[in-house]
């Protein structure tokens, strides 16, 4: 027997409805790749974003193509996104930082029928070009420039092409199955492979982020995401922004650390998400500037680990709170968010501080499991000591790869992370390395992450990285690169 109620499909264009209709006045504030601010809100996002599905659907494009983009967060890239997806089409975002060719690669294997692009990025598209098959339109984000028609002469721009267009559009009612988005890894070993998302998994992973043990964003909240829309769709949160009605500020290609604590303290950021390196650079300037970053009450670190200093700068120096998360590509990319539970407000500051150091524990949705180097299906126990192979299934994670036909799991159904990683039985995970990163020095493992939070730990060094090097003793030996600070005397 079924249930008795109402069905309707989980479609990203319900979220942008949504934020139109019951958040419109809400502050969307961007910043162009000309440095200059603009001031909107979601309702106008919510209209552009119509305005620019009428584009599409005037291009000839079918359900299912898929159109990329190579931009920075920016409004206009926020107003695509909806469109393209909404639309029924697959909006692949594009990182600009892979070489040219993987890039060639990318676009050519999913076929990419349009480009949407930043200016920052003419010269790459530019070099490229001529060896992409499948791209038949190309549109600027940014305002006409001669420059631009020179470098690319089949440009057409954004602004020109929406401002005569209805800001009324039908929806499609599409199979929440649908795919939505399209992601690829960084390729470090081989090809990059592309991760498809469908509207399902989106929206469902944006509730998971919202919530209080995850990220904890509501209307609320003012929320600056860091990490760039070309990265894992930026976590998701533009997704998660529209979901709940907070307020978005965008920060554009000024990824620096001033630039970052001006756009906190004018605009009042109260959660901000990003890598530990861009952290990093906030701290530096916000300590030179004296800024306290007086509004910012939470901030989400994840990409690789956060240093333990850099933990404990954000809460003594700034009061705010440091979630700690971890996530991969393939994984939309949510697998855990560091929030404690209340039987730790027991615990003293610094046994609270222990657990902040993991990457934390799984919402409701995704599960996780370690399994033995040996046996891929023999789980090891969750005692927060024994290592093992961390594993993890649920509602938002790939089952293949993009234009492959096998399976990207196990035989009984998980995807192995490549994570060296113990679980407890709270669910609180810690990774010590990617396997691949491991250093077996002497026949011992020698985790690469624990030796660079070591050298963060000192008060004179900027930035670490610990490598292996071959070693003819020790077949391999670790080698710590550090980048001290200004007015440090450290030598070798």
């Amino acid at each position: 027997m079924l249930g008795n109620m109402m069905f309707q499909p989980l479609l990203i264009s319900n979220m942008i409805e949504h934020a139109g209709r019951y958040h419109a006045d809400t502050a969307v504030i961007s910043k162009n790749t000309d440095t200059t601010m603009t001031h909107t809100t979601w309702g106008e996002i919510h209209r552009n974003t119509q305005r620019f599905a009428n584009v599409l659907s005037q291009l000839g494009l079918e359900q299912g193509d898929r159109v990329a983009t190579i931009a920075w967060n920016n409004h206009r890239h926020l107003e695509s996104w909806y469109a393209i997806s909404g639309s029924g089409f697959v909006c692949h975002t594009i990182n600009p930082r892979l070489f040219p060719e993987q890039l060639i690669f990318i676009i050519n294997e999913a076929a990419d029928r349009v480009i949407l692009f930043d200016k920052t990025f003419v010269p790459l598209i530019q070099a490229v070009k001529p060896l992409l098959k499948t791209v038949e339109h190309y549109i600027c984000l940014d305002a006409p420039d001669a420059a631009i028609i020179e470098a690319i002469p089949e440009a057409q721009f954004y602004d020109d092409l929406i401002v005569n267009q209805s800001d009324q559009f039908a929806w499609p009612a599409l199979d929440e199955n649908t795919a939505s988005s399209l992601c690829y890894t960084s390729g470090t070993t081989g090809n990059p492979k592309g991760v498809l998302y469908s509207h399902r998994s989106t929206t469902v992973h944006s509730y998971a982020i919202s919530l209080p043990d995850s990220m904890n964003v509501s209307a609320r909240d003012i929320m600056l995401p860091v990490v760039p829309m070309f990265h894992v769709n930026a976590w998701g949160t533009p997704y998660a922004a529209a979901m709940v009605g907070c307020s978005l500020v965008l920060p554009g290609p000024g990824l620096d650390g001033a630039s970052l604590v001006s756009l906190i303290d004018t605009y009042k950021v109260s959660v901000a998400l990003g890598v530990p390196t861009i952290w990093q650079g906030l701290i530096a300037a916000a300590q030179q500037t004296g800024s306290r970053l007086e509004s910012l009450k939470r901030n989400v670190v994840g990409g690789s680990a956060c240093p333990p200093s850099m933990l404990r700068t954000f809460k003594e120096q700034f009061n705010c709170e440091t979630i700690h998360a971890w996530g991969m590509t393939e994984t939309s990319p949510l697998g855990a968010a560091n929030q404690i539970k209340a039987k730790h407000l027991e615990l003293s500051e610094e046994e609270r501080f222990e657990i902040r150091l993991s990457q934390g524990r799984p919402p409701f949705g995704v599960d996780l499991r370690l399994t033995d180097a040996e046996n891929s299906s023999q789980e090891v126990a969750r005692d927060g000591e024994t290592p093992g192979n961390l594993q993890i299934r649920g509602h938002w994670i790939i089952h293949h790869y993009f234009g492959k036909a096998d399976s990207a799991l196990s035989s009984d159904g998980w995807f192995d992370t490549g994570d060296i990683a113990t679980l407890d039985e709270d669910g609180f995970v810690f990774i010590s390395d990617r396997a691949k990163d491991l250093i077996k020095s002497g026949g011992e493992w020698i985790s690469s992450v624990e030796l660079e939070n070591l050298a963060m730990g000192h008060p004179e060094i900027n930035m670490a990285a610990v490598i292996a090097a071959q070693h003819p003793k020790w077949d391999e030996h670790p080698i710590l690169i550090a980048v001290k600070k200004p007015d440090s005397q450290l030598n070798e």
